[in-house]
């Protein structure tokens, strides 16, 4: 099975309207479709540029509003999804329910249905400054290009929610992000890498570049997307499938091939999946069944 996917490097800056901010989701979404790719990736918090919007006293909105635009973000991307016939992983947009906020990722399929990952690991940020909660569930998506993941950010950092994707059967890892710094970026970027190499997959990465000079923790970005792939030889040397020019914006396209992971997990340069010391640590991988 191969797969052509395309990261968006989402360029934030002051809007006045949700038609500002729909007229630049298409044309991310048109450039990709020139490469007539199979999946797009929107970045993690790309919908704060709606808060820049400001109210009718000139004040930009707060955190706490950005759910009102939800119905808007909906009907824009699922329409999208269906007249291009994508596979379009709106980034994450932050959503209320029972009088909490989420960060959520959302998958919007072709035929119109919509999926959601909530971020499972909340950062100290998200936690004090914007009080929202984590999502307390992992889901798996099948598609008919195989079966992802969606990861957002700091949940790439954490090895064993990985692990779990990876053992109920997840080739690709989508990991949309949102980084302020150099410090930031490479955190993800690295273990976006290490999460690859130990589990024998595609991770796939989209960055917030730009600046939001009114919103506050969303002024500065630093980010560079990217298709991730593990370290042997049917793959590029350094892992990278391609990548962007870091802080530019862009989309950036690539093709997976499913084949080639199947391949090396059997017999590569290292067998990092198999090769797993389950008389020293815990192979709770083994609840989950049918794992190629």
């Amino acid at each position: 099975m191969k797969l052509r996917v395309s990261t968006v490097q989402y360029h934030l800056h002051t809007i006045r309207s949700f038609e500002d901010f729909a007229q630049q989701v298409e044309y991310y979404v048109r450039a990709a479709l020139e490469f007539e790719t199979d999946f797009i990736l929107f970045p993690e918090f790309f919908t704060t540029q709606l808060l820049s919007i400001g109210n009718d006293k000139g004040e930009p909105l707060s955190i706490n509003e950005l759910p009102d635009f939800t119905v808007q973000y909906l009907d824009l991307f699922t329409s999208l999804a269906v007249k291009t016939k994508t596979h379009i992983i709106g980034g994450t947009h932050v959503i209320r329910n029972n009088d909490k906020l989420y960060n959520v990722a959302h998958l919007f399929y072709p035929d119109g249905t919509v999926a959601t990952q909530a971020k499972l690991h909340i950062t100290p940020t998200e936690v004090n400054e914007w009080n929202m909660a984590a999502g307390d569930e992992l889901h798996l998506f099948d598609t008919e290009k195989g079966r992802i993941a969606i990861l957002t950010c700091y949940d790439i950092e954490f090895p064993e929610i990985v692990r779990m994707a990876k053992a109920r059967g997840a080739d690709v890892i989508f990991c949309p992000s949102c980084t302020d710094d150099r410090h930031g970026f490479h955190r993800v970027r690295y273990t976006s890498h290490a999460r690859a190499i130990e589990n024998q997959v595609y991770v796939v990465t989209a960055s917030t570049v730009g600046s939001l000079p009114t919103i506050d923790f969303m002024r500065m970005n630093f980010g560079q997307s990217a298709i991730i792939a593990p370290n042997d030889v049917p793959f590029p040397p350094r892992g990278i499938v391609v990548e962007g020019e870091l802080n530019n914006d862009m989309v950036v396209t690539g093709d997976l091939d499913l084949a080639l992971l199947y391949q090396v997990r059997e017999k590569g340069s290292v067998t990092t999946w198999r090769d797993r010391r389950t008389d020293l640590y815990n192979d709770w991988e083994s609840s989950f069944i049918n794992v190629p």
